[in-house]
């Protein structure tokens, strides 16, 4: 008989898990309230970084705490619930971006990176979803030369230590590969080895379709509650109670909050994002994704419309949407491409799952036999779905995983 396993929460990384485990043989039931792809792997930006080794630290230097303080900068946005709410991790977030520290999590994180394009590659592949993916790499642009400077050499660094693939492009060469953008921009890194997909919820969909032709099932239904009950996991929804040996938790922003129901504390916080599709004016055209570095937005030309995706905004998880950050960066991005209307009713709103030491949870709970975590990938669970998928199924089978999962144990905290 093949291991019964259910695995909570529908996006990219639940999804990858799910389609690995059902290549092993397993027998999965994927769960969740909204169809495969709805909640944070919908809204997101679309890009496979290979080239994100480097994780988002939180500003330790005065000019960037100075120049957020006034909560007006369109790259972060913070309400003083949820500062207050997440103050422990913040803190912790702060200690772990100290240089030292930071100096040691940078190659564990960059571990899992390294192998996204090529794991997405075996996905993108099985699930026949090439149309949706582009291999054309990115635009990082900026606006003052001495910032340009400072991320030429890291990108050179980033080379050298990780394998990154770029080309710095001058103001000349970055007007001649976006004609239609401003002369606003001084330059710009192309990302040559990082992927981008048209329609990031349609390749979710793709990955889940793949797992279900493997045989797995996927349960639309909301989860209430779960219990260990005699070596089974039992979880309780809307629609009835399904039973399975092991649990796999890949709720994203909402994992943290569930596992309390077994005295679990992880410091989880949520940094929360908002994306509107634009037309364009007369026939300007975008052909790259687009990120103004120093203001903090990126556009991106997806199949809706021109994407324009937020910075983070620090609030409770499911607090009432804002709009002043979204129409800040709708006001620069305007100075840079020309926009048209809005095309969406409503600005979209996701959330993106935090740690303070700005590494996933991956691998078995501490006190559960049965019970697996894969949670808290920040801004790039997009990126790490497959990864992932790869990695939890090799732990759960009692394999050699391909990286070293010691630095993404739920145990360190």
């Amino acid at each position: 008989m093949p291991r019964e396993t259910i695995v909570l929460g529908a996006g990219m990384v639940g999804v990858c898990i799910a389609y690995h485990l059902a290549r092993r043989g397993r027998s999965v039931v994927l769960v969740d309230r909204q169809p495969p792809g709805r909640e944070t792997s919908f809204g997101n930006a679309g890009l496979i970084q290979r080239e994100a080794v480097r994780p988002h630290p939180f500003p330790r230097d005065l000019a960037s705490l100075w120049r957020v303080l006034p909560n007006r900068s369109i790259d972060i946005r913070y309400h003083l619930r949820g500062m207050l709410a997440a103050a422990g991790p913040l803190w912790q977030f702060w200690r772990h971006s100290a240089p030292g520290n930071y100096a040691r999590i940078v190659p564990e994180y960059a571990s899992l990176i390294m192998h996204c394009t090529d794991e997405h590659a075996k996905m993108i592949e099985a699930a026949d979803a090439e149309s949706l993916v582009k291999r054309e790499g990115w635009l990082d642009a900026y606006r003052s030369p001495r910032v340009f400077g400072e991320q030429i050499a890291m990108a050179a660094d980033m080379k050298e230590r990780f394998g990154v693939a770029f080309e710095v492009l001058d103001r000349t060469l970055l007007q001649a590969r976006e004609p239609s953008i401003s002369g606003v921009l001084t330059g710009a890194i192309h990302w040559a080895n990082t992927w981008s997909v048209i329609e990031p919820g349609a390749l979710v969909q793709a990955y889940a379709r793949a797992f279900e032709k493997l045989g797995g099932r996927i349960e639309q239904a909301e989860a209430k509650s779960f219990s260990h009950i005699r070596k089974s996991w039992n979880v309780a929804t809307n629609k009835g109670n399904l039973e399975a040996e092991e649990l796999v938790v890949a709720m994203g922003p909402w994992s943290a909050g569930w596992l309390q129901q077994l005295d679990y504390r992880l410091p989880m916080f949520p940094m929360r994002g908002y994306h509107m599709h634009y037309a364009t004016q007369d026939d300007a055209k975008l052909h790259h994704w687009l990120m103004d570095h120093e203001t903090g937005y990126l556009l991106t030309p997806m199949r809706a419309g021109i994407r324009l995706t937020t910075g983070a905004e620090l609030d409770l998880l499911e607090a009432p949407p804002h709009s002043a950050q979204l129409d800040a960066a709708e006001a620069e991005a305007r100075k840079v491409f020309p926009l048209g209307e809005r095309l969406d009713p409503a600005p979209w709103k996701g959330a993106r799952p935090c740690m303070p030491d700005m590494k996933p949870v991956i691998g078995p709970a501490p006190a559960h036999p049965g019970l697996w975590f894969a949670f808290g990938h920040g801004h790039q669970g997009f990126t790490l779905g497959a990864i992932t998928g790869r990695l939890l199924g090799e732990m759960m089978d009692g394999e050699t995983p391909a990286v070293d999962m010691r630095p993404f144990s739920a145990d360190r905290f």
